[in-house]
Order: C-alpha cells, then sequence, then structure tokens
C-alpha cells in the first residue's frame, strides 16, 4: 500500500492519501476568537502541499475554557461565515478537513482569569511551573452533561460550516483525557473507578455527536496509546477504550501520548537520530490494531518518506504528521514528487522535560505565525528566542482575551453561561 493510496472511511467518505496533517494549537484566532485571515493562509499553503487530510488545531467548545490564550472558539452561528471560509481553505485541494474539538479541563492556563473545571480537584505536578495552572473544581453532574452538550452542539456547527469532520480530542491530558486517567480521576460515581466509568463522557459525547451529524460526516477520536506516567492510562487501557469505540460508529482513531505532566507526544524529547524512534508510538499502535475495527492513524515524530510508508506497512490507515508540515507544508507534494526531504528543527536536549516541551511548541508556533503572514520558516530559530516570542504573544494574547471574556459578559448580560432555557437551536448551553 503506497502513502499516496486512497482510504475509504466507514462512513463512506474517502481521503485521498494517507498523509495528514495532524493538529497543532496555532493560537492564531481573530479578535472574535474565530479564524483570522493568517490562520486561513496557514491552511491554504497545506492544502496546496496535498495533504490527504488536514486536521485543525484545537477549537474550543466553551470559550470559558481554553487550552490557550487566542485559540478559535465555535459555540454558536455568530462567525460561522468565518469558519466556512476556513473549511474551503483546507478543502480548496481536495483534502478532507476535520475539526479537532476540545476542552482542557484542568490544562488551562491560570493566566487566563476562569475557573478551572476537571474531574478531580486535583493539580497539574508541573515541579516550578505549577503554578501556571489553576486547582481546578471537580466537576457536578451537570458540568458533564453540560460538556456532553458542547460537544455535541460544536460538532453540528462544524458540518454546517462545510467541515467533512471531527476529532474529538480525548488524548495529551485534557478533559476527556482526564476522565480515562486514574491518576486525574479519583471520582466515586458513574464516572470514575473502572475504564467503563472512566470512559462514559468519551463514549456519550461520540454517541450524541453520531447521532447529531450527516451520515457521511467524519467522527474521529484522538487517544493516548498511554499516558507514560506511573499509574497512569495504560495501554492495555487504550486496547479496552478503542474496543468500546468500536461499535459507535467511529471513523477513525488517532493514536499519540503523553500530557503537560509527561510530554511524550513532543519529538523534542526523544532521540532523533534513529528510524525507530521517529515514529514513536508505532509499537503501541500495532497492540491496539488487533482490536480495532477501524482505521487508526499514528501520529508523533515522522519527517521522513521512508517512516511514514513504514506506518503504513505496518498496517496502519493513515501517518499523521505535525512539526514537519510547520516547516514544511508542501512536504507531502514533493514526497510524491521523489523528493527526500526531512524537515527538521534544532534539537532540545534540556533536561527539563515540561520547559522542553514548551520550548518545542514555541518553536513550531513560530514558523506557524511566519506561514500564516506568507513568509518562509525558520526551522533554525532557536528554541530560547522562539520561547521569549511565545510567551510575550501569550501574555498579550491572554490581556486581550479576559478584555474580550469582560466585554462578552456585559454585551450578552451573562449569556457567556447560558440559562437552562431560550436557547437558540445552535448554541451550546
Amino acid at each position: 500500500m503506497s502513502l499516496f493510496s486512497p482510504l475509504t472511511l466507514p462512513s463512506g467518505a474517502v481521503i485521498p492519501n494517507r498523509i495528514a496533517k495532524a493538529a497543532m494549537e496555532e493560537n492564531m484566532a481573530d479578535d472574535d476568537h474565530a479564524p483570522s485571515a493568517e490562520l486561513l493562509r496557514l491552511y491554504q499553503a497545506w492544502a496546496e502541499g496535498e495533504a490527504g487530510l488536514i486536521i485543525t488545531g484545537n477549537v474550543m467548545v466553551d470559550a470559558r475554557a481554553m487550552t490557550g490564550p487566542g485559540g478559535v472558539v465555535l459555540e454558536d452561528d455568530r462567525h460561522l461565515d468565518r469558519f466556512r471560509a476556513w473549511a474551503e481553505a483546507a478543502r480548496s485541494r481536495g483534502a478532507g478537513a476535520w475539526m479537532q474539538i476540545n476542552h482542557p479541563g484542568r490544562q488551562m492556563p491560570a493566566g487566563l482569569g476562569q475557573e478551572t473545571l476537571a474531574p478531580s480537584a486535583i493539580a497539574l505536578d508541573l515541579g516550578k511551573q505549577s503554578n501556571r495552572f489553576r486547582m481546578p473544581r471537580e466537576m457536578t453532574a451537570y458540568d458533564i452533561a453540560e460538556v456532553e452538550r458542547r460537544f455535541v452542539a460544536t460538532a453540528r456547527l462544524a458540518e454546517r460550516a462545510g467541515f467533512t469532520g471531527v476529532e474529538i480530542h480525548a488524548a495529551h491530558g485534557y478533559l476527556l483525557s482526564q476522565f480515562l486517567s486514574p491518576l486525574s480521576n479519583h471520582r466515586q460515581d458513574r464516572w470514575g473507578g473502572a475504564l467503563e466509568n472512566r470512559a462514559r463522557l468519551l463514549l456519550d459525547i461520540v454517541r450524541g455527536v453520531r447521532a447529531a451529524v450527516a451520515p457521511g460526516f467524519a467522527v474521529a477520536v484522538k487517544l493516548n496509546s498511554a499516558d507514560f506516567q506511573r499509574g497512569g492510562f495504560s495501554p492495555e487501557d487504550a486496547q479496552a477504550v478503542v474496543a468500546m469505540l468500536a461499535p459507535l460508529g467511529v471513523d477513525l482513531v488517532e493514536l499519540s501520548g503523553g500530557s503537560y505532566e509527561a510530554p511524550a507526544m513532543m519529538g523534542a524529547s526523544r532521540d532523533e537520530r534513529t528510524l525507530a524512534r521517529e515514529a514513536y508510538f508505532l509499537e503501541f499502535a500495532r497492540g491496539i490494531a488487533a482490536v480495532a475495527t477501524m482505521p487508526l492513524m499514528v501520529t508523533g515524530g515522522i519527517r521522513r518518506h521512508a517512516v511514514a510508508q513504514k506506518v503504513i506497512d505496518s498496517g496502519i490507515a493513515m501517518a499523521g504528521i505535525a512539526t514537519a508540515l510547520a516547516i514544511e507544508p508542501n512536504l507531502p507534494r514533493n514526497w510524491r514528487l521523489g523528493r527526500p526531504d526531512v524537515p527538521t528543527l534544532k534539537p532540545i536536549t534540556w533536561k527539563n522535560k515540561p520547559l522542553a516541551a514548551t520550548a518545542h511548541m514555541a518553536a513550531v508556533k513560530y514558523q506557524l505565525n511566519r506561514l500564516g503572514r506568507q513568509r518562509r520558516t525558520a526551522p533554525g530559530v532557536s528554541p530560547i528566542w522562539a520561547l521569549i516570542v511565545s510567551q510575550a504573544d501569550a501574555r498579550r494574547r491572554a490581556r486581550r482575551y479576559r478584555r474580550w471574556m469582560e466585554e462578552r459578559s456585559v454585551r450578552t448580560e451573562g449569556l457567556a453561561m447560558p440559562r437552562k432555557t431560550d436557547r437558540h437551536p445552535d448554541a451550546c448551553p
């Protein structure tokens, strides 16, 4: 099977090749937290690069719960025209365009000034950086039901905007991943304890989304292959959850791993000198493939044609590429034309893994911002400089976000947290 063979999903949708632009957090929203002109140019570049599937960075289902400042929010149809333009840019060369939808749970920066929710009142442990995140409040049953409704409403709006699918983010230590992990979920009710209970919210969201969208609209899940923390979500847990997802109409499961506490998803924390370590979740995926009835996708460190082809040859349906496509958006097209491109950032070998992961993300965002401004990427950027630039931008965007939330609260007279009655049919609760 070639990297450039099409893939037919269970829903009937066809992906033109096996290379996916995996999600990266851009933090490039406009003043309304809708897609900006720079974001549209970035996705146009990826479309022209001929990725078969383009998955957006985080789109938040709740404006009060952000993975970072400058994030895109889709709660209602007020700015749906800008989301339509985003979908059109991503689909302009025939790629599938999926919106990744997410809620951060306890992984929301404290500087955004919002209350933090999580399955249990357990703070992130990031050593000296722990104060960057608040102690979360344990979610009530109403909070959980509201999150479920928000995921479903955002998926419905994504379909109206012209996206061809959604990816429900249940990895990397965000809210749904927090429910899955026994380290962050100490609940004693129907959402805690046994894995079947910890997976309940994810499974209910998948059922709700599948029922709310058209049969041909793709529904995917991003799942950790493991948390890479002692006592956390294990590879055996991942296999069990994939088996639970099998009868629910899921079109694809993307396998990654790690969280803010154990950033295994960051290539910078890995030895990049060997092919075997480049696709560093592939071994976990092989075990999960034994129970999966839907196509699988592996993301994590892939930057060479030979490694991407190895992923496909192993029986995995799609190779997800993130950092390499931030450096060279034309990578799929170049590979198809026989060019041996291997896009690489400066390696980060710092002992502080959370800080190294943050610097890696900053270096990636540095490339994304340059592409959005139609400038050439700068893969040789100093990680320290990228981190300084990123932190300055984050502080600026955080101030803007706090003002936006204050203005929004006044303007809508409390509709930032709508009542149980008098809802717009396409608005989140």
